[in-house]
């Protein structure tokens, strides 16, 4: 059975492919080890900390920090551990993360919208998100990641050009270190 890392990064109408790793709602942490061709536990966010919206992986990617690019999915209700969507780029939070280590990496979280989504059917472009949606995001992000010892710094936020062009990259990165 081929991994789910190794499925196609993009549908036939030029959508990514999405592998949601962790549900909407989950205080629990998983993440996809193809080694072994199933998700394992990886970490309890504390009480009252949750997922705000289904978090996966673009497969046939890689990123800065060597997994494949992370994305955060916006649709109506959560889908199961291991689903795979189809999504809309919408942007990018570009960041930094520093590890307990002390080393700096890019950790950039893409947002995109399922294309099945009826809540956020209309949307196309980060910006189009309500007042203050983007800084929750970055809010999430950077509590889970100092509960781990980390630093999550938003550089920048950009478009679904932007999007694109890191999930191509991404997809280079990939071929060439396969």
């Amino acid at each position: 059975m081929k991994p789910l890392t190794d499925l196609s990064t993009f549908d036939a109408d030029g959508h990514v492919n999405v592998i949601i790793e962790t549900s909407k709602g989950s205080r629990n942490k998983y993440a996809y080890h193809p080694e072994v061709g199933t998700f394992r536990f990886k970490a309890v966010l504390p009480e009252g900390s949750l997922f705000p919206f289904d978090f996966g992986f673009i497969p046939s990617t890689l990123g800065e920090d060597g997994d494949p690019l992370d994305i955060l999915v916006l649709l109506d209700a959560p889908v199961a551990m291991g689903c795979l969507l189809t999504v809309r780029l919408l942007g990018v939070i570009e960041a930094e993360q520093r590890e307990k280590s002390g080393a700096i990496e890019r950790n950039d979280r893409l947002l995109g919208v399922a294309v099945q989504a009826r809540t956020h059917a209309d949307l196309d472009h980060i910006d189009q998100l309500r007042s203050g949606f983007v800084e929750e995001i970055e809010g999430f992000f950077a509590h889970y990641n100092a509960l781990s010892g980390r630093r999550f710094t938003p550089l920048q936020r950009s478009g679904p050009e932007r999007a694109r062009e890191l999930v191509e990259a991404g997809a280079a990165d990939w071929s060439k270190a396969k």
